[in-house]
């Protein structure tokens, strides 16, 4: 299947910086947004309603792929549009029923269908499977990534530099984890424990959405997964009260209305990352590590946060590797069958060495 033009779906931050990734990486890019970046862009730009099945279907018969950056709400009719056009779909959503929806479709796609191919899930699940991998067998992997401002102020000591629906979500549906062999569903917020970063303190916490996957693939083999947010001491329990002491958790929307106005999006960002597996090499109990901080960068000829660019470089990298033939291009991808190396081996994966 040639894989030369596709359409990226939402020009917000992260949708045009991987749109412009793209067009970097020798693709044909077309854009799409009801409301278009001001900025000049090196591709065509469209303001197309998303929202409209038979607009979809236009748009889409001149395409190879579509990578859709929209809110998760959207993404079930564009992955059923891209599964009618008979093209691949990518997507960077967490939102687990959505995701379930797409595994359906590629049951019958003829080409791949590839959601959760964000930061998380996504390029965590990818470094955890690789780490998985290093052991004889392995008995458990904790995966924690933080996105955080540099220098927080305030008690909750954040800045919303991600979609705040997106946040709202993972804060507030249950989550999947594989605890002593059994594969569970367990509440958000909870099961807190403290990490420490080059000697920074942080808090880990659970949150819905970044295993994607993992536990379907690895029950029986993996005693024990799971996944937690990283944020500075005090957020969780102030979360806690927000959501479900003042019932926010009644009104997702304005929840998150509320949060960006109090905590909006910084420049100076950082995105840790921290996967430690367990397990036997050789008849030995051994423990490993992959310990990340990510700053800002320039790329695309700008600066870019480092929640920006990790979530859309990890997408443009899988793109790259549908496209040189290193991954398949039908069915379903999961992110943990993605090799760690060949993605850092990638012209974007490289930004992540």
């Amino acid at each position: 299947m040639t894989f030369e033009n596709i359409a990226v779906l939402g020009l917000g931050k992260v949708g045009t910086l991987a749109a412009k990734m793209l067009h970097e990486a020798g693709f044909n890019v077309t854009g799409y947004d009801i409301h278009p970046p001001r900025e000049a862009l090196p591709f065509d730009v469209r303001d197309t309603d998303l929202t409209s099945a038979d607009a979809l279907a236009v748009e889409f018969a001149g395409a190879d792929a579509v990578l859709s950056c929209l809110p998760y709400n959207l993404n079930t009719v564009i992955a059923q549009a891209a599964h009618d056009a008979g093209i691949h779909y990518f997507d960077l959503t967490e939102d687990v029923p959505t995701t379930k929806a797409i595994i359906e479709l590629s049951k019958t796609a003829k080409g791949l269908m590839a959601p959760q191919c964000g930061l998380a899930p996504g390029f965590i699940g990818i470094v955890g499977a690789a780490y998985i991998a290093k052991f004889d067998t392995c008995r458990s992997v904790k995966m924690r990534v933080g996105a955080l401002p540099q220098h927080p102020t305030g008690l909750l000591g954040y800045a919303f530099n991600w979609s705040p629906a997106g946040v709202v979500n993972e804060y507030l549906n249950d989550c999947e984890v594989i605890e002593e062999g059994v594969q569970k569903w367990v509440s958000p917020m909870e099961w807190k424990e403290k990490i420490f970063i080059d000697g920074l303190e942080l808090e880990a916490f659970t949150t819905s959405g970044g295993l994607g996957t993992m536990c379907e693939t690895y029950l029986g083999k993996v005693d024990n997964i799971d996944y937690k947010t990283m944020r500075y001491p005090g957020h969780m329990d102030l979360m806690n009260f927000f959501f479900h002491e003042l019932l926010m958790r009644e009104d997702r929307e304005e929840a998150g209305k509320i949060l960006v106005k109090a905590k909006p999006p910084v420049n100076d960002d950082i995105v840790y990352i921290h996967v430690a597996a367990e397990g036997e090499i050789d008849g030995q109990l051994r423990r490993k590590e992959f310990v990340r901080g990510y700053k800002p960068k320039e790329i695309a000829g700008a600066p870019q946060t480092a929640i920006a660019w990790t979530t859309a470089g990890s997408v443009v990298a899988i793109i790259e590797m549908v496209r040189n033939g290193t991954l398949p291009d039908r069915g379903f991808l999961k992110q943990e069958d993605i090799p760690l190396d060949a993605f850092l081996a990638t012209k974007t994966g490289g930004l992540y060495n």
